[in-house]
């Protein structure tokens, strides 16, 4: 069955938002660009922030973002509905001293972020792209477009390669962006060229390599969609879709009054979140209290208001494989295309428990939506996610869910196109109350 023209849309639009955002600070700014675009207000953590009533806003800490509409009716313990979700993807950062090379040929010095899928970076045209901060205390963005390559070994040269291929990462993991001496070029006044500015005004850089080739939707009936970073930008597009939804009254899908919804998009998930950034951090928390003053509330209102809260943590999960089905639950086994999926893990690596799986089944029933379940293989280690870490934070209900992919953590993955549009509608559904 084909899928729907609006799932081809959204789609489209995902692979427009991941071209958009080849490092975390690019995401966050996307994030907030679409959202001013829409009427929400940025705000900036230094200032006061104004107590509106109907309010949409958006707020950046380095490569995060959280994003809100107040009800025009809301009250000091109003509930909060929170998206949960993140902007970084296992890779590889540049380090220090960066423009390296050898033999004739200019090499980038990386460091692995998190743990990429190494051969799958392998032949394919690279970009760098991250923040430079500056001698004048500006902070701006540069993305150079296909720069670089990770070049394999010939056959000729491993006549073994395809019993088993082990990258070094320290020797095998530095690509090619140029030919000369490296004492003669500079990899940063590459990126500085891309942001428009000198590189003798680079006083620090934040900077990841990231595939450049734009997603695609392909197979029969237009079934797959394959793209960089779907992990997790897939699940911080569909609340972007939702939170803008959910702003306009218009669309259908507008907030209730009874509810405050919170688009959470974290940094540094990949690396176990603990960063002013990321979910164990205090930026959720920071916003949420700002929120609730502004209502009116003191510590016991907001304390009733997240009794009454809920959070989805949505994250990638993984589709059966048909050539390995072996290393996946022998009963419960989520196809992409066929559903969102509700993440469940005995030893709380999940967050979900009875009650949450039973308010993310109505969630679904009210947007149309089938869902599928998702829980490991006893003999394969759980991965986990920012669920526990909220829920253990602040308290609030949380429920893990996300779309079944294959590839997780490769430099392009594979997801359904029909699941990335439920995973959006489902998302309305939660922040309609």
């Amino acid at each position: 069955m084909s899928v729907s023209p609006a799932a081809l849309a959204h789609a489209s639009d995902l692979a427009d938002f991941v071209a958009a955002s080849p490092s975390s600070y690019h995401a966050a700014e996307e994030v907030a660009r679409r959202l001013e675009d829409a009427g929400f207000t940025r705000l900036n953590e230094a200032d006061a922030w104004p107590a509106q009533l109907g309010g949409r806003y958006v707020v950046v800490r380095d490569g995060a973002a959280i994003a809100w509409v107040v009800p025009a009716d809301a009250s000091a313990t109003t509930p909060a509905h929170i998206l949960g979700a993140h902007t970084d993807s296992p890779g590889f950062k540049l380090k220090p001293k960066p423009t390296t090379g050898a033999r004739g040929w200019l090499q980038a010095g990386v460091e692995v972020y998190g743990g990429p899928l190494l051969n799958s970076w392998l032949d394919r045209e690279l970009r760098l792209a991250g923040r430079l901060a500056l001698s004048d205390g500006r902070v701006v963005l540069a993305d150079t477009g296909a720069l670089l390559r990770l070049p394999q070994l010939a056959i000729h040269l491993d006549r073994g390669v395809n019993d088993g291929l082990a990258l070094d990462k320290q020797v095998n993991t530095q690509p090619v962006w140029g030919l000369g001496d490296p004492a003669d070029a500079d990899l940063l006044a590459e990126l500085a060229a891309s942001a428009g500015v000198d590189p003798r005004d680079i006083r620090g850089f934040d900077a990841v390599v990231a595939d450049s080739a734009r997603g695609a939707v392909f197979g029969k009936d237009d079934a797959f969609f394959a793209s960089g970073r779907l992990d997790d930008l897939a699940s911080v597009h569909a609340g972007v879709v939702a939170l803008l939804a959910a702003a306009d009254p218009s669309s259908g899908s507008g907030t209730g009054s009874n509810i405050i919804p919170v688009l959470a998009a974290f940094d540094h998930e990949e690396l176990g979140s603990e960063s002013r950034s990321g979910a164990a951090g205090p930026f959720l928390e920071d916003v949420l209290e700002r929120v609730y003053e502004q209502l009116g509330a003191d510590a016991a209102d907001r304390r009733r208001a997240y009794a009454a809260s809920w959070h989805l943590s949505s994250d990638v999960g993984h589709s059966v494989h048909p050539n390995y089905s072996q290393r996946h639950d022998p009963v419960v086994q989520p196809l992409l295309g066929s559903g969102p999926i509700l993440k469940i893990n005995a030893n709380q690596r999940y967050a979900t428990d009875a009650v949450g799986a039973a308010a993310w089944a109505s969630w679904c029933e009210a947007s149309g939506v089938a869902s599928q379940e998702f829980v490991s293989n006893n003999a394969v280690p759980c991965g986990s996610t920012i669920g526990p870490i909220t829920a253990t934070r602040l308290g609030i209900r949380t429920v893990d869910i996300g779309i079944p992919i294959l590839s997780m953590h490769s430099a392009r993955e594979l997801a359904g196109v029909s699941d990335l549009h439920d995973l959006s509608r489902v998302a309305e559904a939660f922040f309609a109350g």
